[in-house]
């Protein structure tokens, strides 16, 4: 197991490398340039080219990749031309907004796609399958903006039931320790802003967590209609055995590979949809900042932001693969 995990370590460093590679070329194939954000009306060509020089710009682009992979390799992941942040400090700073975000999309199309999907395997070709189907259809083919401003209208403007936008209400006074806001009301005792985190995060995390949801439901039937079918669970309930265990013991047991395949990879789609969701909900997350980013040509930070990115959704199929064992324990790694 161990020498699996270092292998998949080590193959994902040719990943990232030739990552940075389209990276680096697609962003500086982007229209405009840092100078124009950064200097706007007062831009004057002699202070374009003392600009260009200070910022490394004026160099061979291969240069400067080569720079930029040196910094990368000391751990350095740059810092913006912008406000003169560093990433890391970026990161740190906006990362738990994401994190939140991510995990409540994702508990929400867990905990609501896998229940759909076994209710639609046990009703096959019933009413519950063809509900079933048409919210999975929907969920899958309406975009995250146009859901996401939906639900503002409907419970935020009309209903004003939820709030449109932010993280937390600016009038609660609350003490950030660790940037995550729900864990740190709780830590301070701060009920009321621990309730308002909450309402913050309903709709962007159903907005975010629709299309995952649909194909999560999807996978479910599909991945239980197939074991349902094998002979092992005839024999088992030819055995008498309860349709509540068979159901536990030996259709989910062996359903859930594909499941948990499919959870794993939704990561990276929530991570993507995460920059258009918090854009629409102004969630000051990573997302928000890549999109500011971007708008800026803000290089460094458009690339090494992404680059976290990749990592996580590399480690994250990573644990997955590592969580078939425990799942099946007749799956061994050479």
């Amino acid at each position: 197991m161990i020498k699996y995990i270092i292998r998949r370590l080590l193959g994902a460093i040719p990943v990232l490398f030739g990552l940075s590679i389209i990276l680096f070329a697609f962003v500086h194939l982007l229209p405009g340039d840092p100078v124009t954000s950064l200097l706007g009306q007062h831009a004057t060509p002699e202070l374009r080219v003392e600009i260009l020089k200070q910022l490394g710009l004026d160099r061979p682009l291969y240069e400067q990749y080569l720079l930029y992979i040196g910094q990368l390799a000391s751990g350095d992941l740059g810092k913006s031309i912008i406000n003169n942040r560093t990433v890391v400090e970026e990161l740190a700073l906006r990362f738990p907004a994401t994190i939140e975000l991510t995990l409540g999309s994702l508990l929400f199309a867990v905990g609501l796609g896998i229940p759909l999907g076994r209710l639609a395997a046990r009703h096959v070709q019933g009413w519950p399958d063809g509900a079933v189907t048409v919210i999975s259809l929907l969920g899958i083919s309406i975009p995250i903006f146009v859901l996401g401003l939906t639900l503002q209208y409907i419970f935020a403007v009309q209903l004003k039931i939820l709030p449109a936008s932010g993280r937390i209400d600016p009038r609660l006074h609350l003490e950030l320790r660790t940037n995550f806001v729900l864990i740190d009301s709780l830590l301070t005792g701060n009920i009321d802003a621990f309730v308002d985190a909450l309402k913050h995060l309903i709709l962007p995390a159903i907005a975010l967590g629709s299309i995952p949801l649909a194909i999560i439901t999807r996978i479910t039937r599909a991945s239980v209609l197939d074991v349902n079918n094998e002979d092992y669970v005839r024999t088992a309930r030819a055995k008498g055995i309860s349709e509540s265990r068979v159901d536990s013991r030996h259709i989910m047991r062996n359903a859930w590979l594909p499941v948990v395949t499919v959870i794993g990879l939704q990561v990276g789609g929530l991570l993507a949809g995460a920059v258009i969701t918090e854009t629409v909900f102004a969630w000051p997350g990573v997302g928000r900042y890549i999109v500011e980013a971007i708008q800026d040509h803000d290089y460094l930070v458009v690339q090494s932001v992404i680059l976290v990115f990749a990592l996580i959704f590399l480690v994250v199929n990573l644990v997955v693969d590592i969580g078939y064992a425990f799942l099946n324990p007749r799956i061994r790694y050479s």
